[in-house]
């Protein structure tokens, strides 16, 4: 019997046109285009295991995975034979040999997304698949004061949709910063989240409640509230898909 080996890939991605990372019947899907593209060249019936199950028209610049094989093919080769082989809007950025004991979901220390959002009066051809065009004014500091009451161990269910698959709501934010910057005469206003895990559209529904703060709709103090109530219909909307990125696994 031939030794299997364990690999880790890092993985880009433009989710516009894909049903989210995990394999489904009705559309294609990340997992599904890249365990083709491997299972061609490999040979073998293998499975591959991601960091975090983005949703559909959701973006990654590092989500992580891993499959095993007995392939004897070099890694550089490998991922260039699956980068000829996948579409363009899905890119293998690195391929690694690993220890049989890690593994992309399970060993993941953090993971960090962005929600990006183009705030000026115009909208963007160019950028419009990568961010949430919101024309209303935003007061970033108003926007920082609400997150604030975010940051730390808590129960995030008002910040999770429905029909969420996880048995906790407890998750714990580390980071959470708010940015404005400048791409050409575009205004991106960028909402950075680091946590040990998070819920199902947690981050489009934090991003949605803060923009409700930016337009000063509620008052900062009121993300305190909407988090303490575990309600939630009482927090803001789940911001679209397309602003939000997976940009960094921590191990």
């Amino acid at each position: 019997m031939e030794d299997k080996k364990k690999y880790k890939i890092t993985i880009e991605y433009n989710g516009t046109n894909y049903y989210g990372w995990q394999i489904q019947k009705n559309g294609p899907t990340i997992q599904g285009e890249i365990q083709k593209a491997l299972r061609k060249i490999l040979g073998e019936n293998m499975s591959i295991m991601a960091a975090g199950r983005t949703d559909r028209g959701v973006h990654a610049m590092g989500q992580v995975a891993h499959f095993v094989s007995t392939t004897k093919i070099p890694s550089q080769k490998l991922l260039f034979g699956l980068n000829s082989l996948l579409p363009w809007d899905i890119s293998i950025l690195k391929i690694e040999e690993v220890d049989m004991d890690f593994h992309a979901t399970l060993s993941a220390k953090s993971k960090r997304y962005v929600y990006r959002i183009l705030n000026q009066p115009y909208r963007s051809g160019l950028l419009n698949p990568y961010v949430y065009w919101y024309s209303f004014p935003l007061d970033i500091e108003l926007m920082r004061e609400g997150a604030r009451f975010l940051i730390g161990r808590h129960d995030f269910s008002a910040f999770q949709s429905v029909n969420s698959p996880r048995t906790s709501t407890i998750r714990e934010i580390y980071n959470l910063e708010i940015q404005k910057k400048t791409f050409g005469v575009h205004q991106i206003i960028e909402i950075s989240v680091e946590a040990d895990g998070f819920l199902y559209n947690m981050v489009r529904a934090i991003s949605g409640t803060l923009l409700e703060v930016g337009r000063k709709k509620w008052p900062p103090e009121k993300v305190e509230e909407i988090l303490k109530s575990c309600d939630r219909k009482q927090a803001g909307p789940t911001a679209p898909a397309r602003g939000l990125c997976l940009e960094k696994v921590f191990y």
